[in-house]
């Protein structure tokens, strides 16, 4: 099966796993930096192009689309697709994950349980925010923020509003969220391929650390997971439109409440943790969903 892999960084660790995985398993494997490649638009159809060559038909495409790189990455998936490339996930499915704001939008549609949100444009609507999510402390998260950069936890209801216009005072859009005490800074993190989560793991912040990720000092274990929080994964990955995702969520006293969707999660913490061949799991899914159409160079 030819397939092409989109990343920004080859020696990542997720990279190497999957480029690892697909070349022991005989397949043709592209690994192509995602802005050097370019869409052509022509009569005669969409092409891909990369470093001035244009690029042969693929039958599957792994996008691994940083969150820095969102709308160039984006563009380059929607031009696979547009050349019938199958792709693990899609352009509308990664856009979706990528808006904080749609994203919960969606799965408050879908009654699956989130920490209770709130938006709003304009800074004097503070006080209306933090009441809405049952008062301090909250949770103030800028929309464009990752690995945990942008999300503040305000004590006070001053420190909210203070909080609140200083960013708006930056134009920056934020969410303000309720803080689930009972979650302990601790969160579960569940990886899903297709209809099933194959591993998980609760990472427990570092001392004094509200926030639990890894990349903040945090530290992981392998965790059994409920028949709800598994419940909840898989429908929050449909609801975006994912077919492969890392669900994040709290367990409160009302059940598992999904803080996050990642369209690009990583592998490192979750196989170390777990001992779960994550990247052998996503290979067997794109072998059984794509299906090899690619004429021979």
């Amino acid at each position: 099966m030819r397939i092409a892999l989109l990343t920004r960084n080859p020696s990542l660790y997720s990279t190497q796993r999957l480029i690892e995985t697909a070349e022991a398993r005989g397949h043709d494997l592209h690994v192509l930096d995602t802005l050097h490649c370019t869409a052509h638009l022509t009569p005669d159809g969409p092409e891909v192009h990369y470093d001035g060559q244009k690029l042969p038909t693929f039958d599957a495409v792994i996008p691994r689309i940083g969150a820095s790189v969102t709308f160039y990455g984006l563009a380059m998936v929607r031009q696979f697709e547009a050349t019938g490339a199958w792709c693990l996930n899609g352009s509308v499915g990664i856009q979706r994950s990528r808006d904080k704001l749609r994203s919960h939008q969606l799965l408050a549609k879908k009654g699956i349980g989130l920490p209770r949100t709130a938006f709003a444009h304009h800074p004097d609507s503070a006080d209306d925010l933090v009441r809405a999510v049952g008062g301090p402390p909250v949770i103030v998260k800028l929309l464009e923020g990752t690995q945990g950069v942008g999300v503040v936890l305000c004590e006070t209801k001053k420190a909210a509003e203070s909080v609140i216009q200083a960013f708006r005072g930056m134009k920056a859009y934020l969410l303000v969220q309720e803080f689930v005490q009972e979650a302990g800074g601790a969160d579960v993190r569940m990886f899903v391929v297709g209809d099933r989560v194959v591993a998980s793991m609760v990472r427990q912040g570092a001392e004094g650390e509200f926030r639990s990720n890894l990349h903040r000092g945090g530290h992981a274990a392998a965790t059994k997971i409920t028949p709800d929080e598994r419940k909840t994964a898989v429908a929050a990955c449909k609801a975006l439109g994912l077919r492969v995702g890392g669900v994040d969520v709290l367990r409160s006293n009302r059940g598992p409440l999904v803080l996050e969707v990642n369209s690009s999660p990583g592998l490192e913490g979750i196989e170390k943790a777990t001992d779960v061949d994550v990247a052998a799991k996503i290979l067997t899914y794109v072998e059984k969903q794509a299906t090899p159409k690619a004429p021979a160079y």
